[in-house]
């Protein structure tokens, strides 16, 4: 099933922006060097160009493709202009929004982002704390969330970057996937069967990669439209871009 969804823990991510260069692309971001620095990413997630020949029902959303396990429902995140900006799993409590970004052909810009989430959650109030996991470096945290009924909250959330050929992967597990190793597993797994398509065409580095509406529910809009059975679409958050 997908269904565009508001969700109660977006301001997770709401107060994270943080200042890229937009005039910088990933064209002329750095001088090309005789021996580029390797990405790591041995066992995905996957760059179109090396997505391993295996049969992984994916969702098509342009510059993403997203798998859909079993149990799992994903939610197709639009900002209130109607911007397709993220994929969001669910399983459970448990959620996983992947985003992806333009990146420098000659190196990985995770860290520097991570750096960048960690000050700004500081300085909102929130804590946060760099790990080492499967993926490399992690961030861990506690974010300031306004919860109905509760007030300001601090939430558990967990910041997973993967740097790939002209392209950052961002991951943001919340509920008990940000803290529970089991509850997290099998969302993990879905990470590592993403595919980001990056596309020939020059960007300015952090800016998102487009997105679009899988062809089977954009197919069915004007059915909804002429009061069809399918239900109306939810407008989502508007996600703050943070790379």
């Amino acid at each position: 099933m997908f269904r565009r969804k508001k969700r109660e823990d977006d301001d997770v991510v709401d107060e994270l922006e943080t200042d890229g260069d937009a005039e910088e692309t990933d064209e002329d971001a750095a001088p090309v060097p005789a021996a580029p620095k390797p990405l790591l990413r041995p066992q995905g997630p996957w760059d179109a160009a090396d997505a391993p020949d295996v049969e992984v029902g994916r969702i098509d959303l342009g510059g993403l493709l997203v798998p859909v396990p079993p149990d799992t429902e994903v939610r197709v995140d639009v900002s209130p202009e109607g911007e397709v900006v993220a994929a969001t799993l669910v399983q459970g409590e448990a959620t996983m929004q992947v985003n992806a970004f333009a990146a420098p052909r000659t190196e990985g810009i995770w860290q520097e982002v991570c750096d960048e989430i960690q000050a700004a959650l500081v300085e909102s109030g929130g804590k946060a704390e760099q790990r080492q996991g499967q993926f490399g470096t992690e961030l861990h945290a506690l974010v300031p969330t306004e919860v109905p009924g509760q007030g300001l909250v601090l939430a558990p959330a967990r910041f997973v970057g993967v740097d790939g050929p002209r392209w950052f992967l961002r991951a943001l597990l919340t509920g008990p996937g940000a803290t529970d190793a089991e509850a997290a597993a099998p969302l993990e797994a879905a990470l590592r069967d993403v595919v980001v398509v990056r596309g020939p065409d020059p960007m300015a580095v952090r800016d998102p990669l487009p997105l679009r509406l899988p062809a089977e529910v954009a197919d069915q809009q004007p059915a909804e439209e002429d009061g069809s059975d399918l239900a109306p679409f939810e407008r989502g958050p508007e996600i703050t871009e943070i790379g």
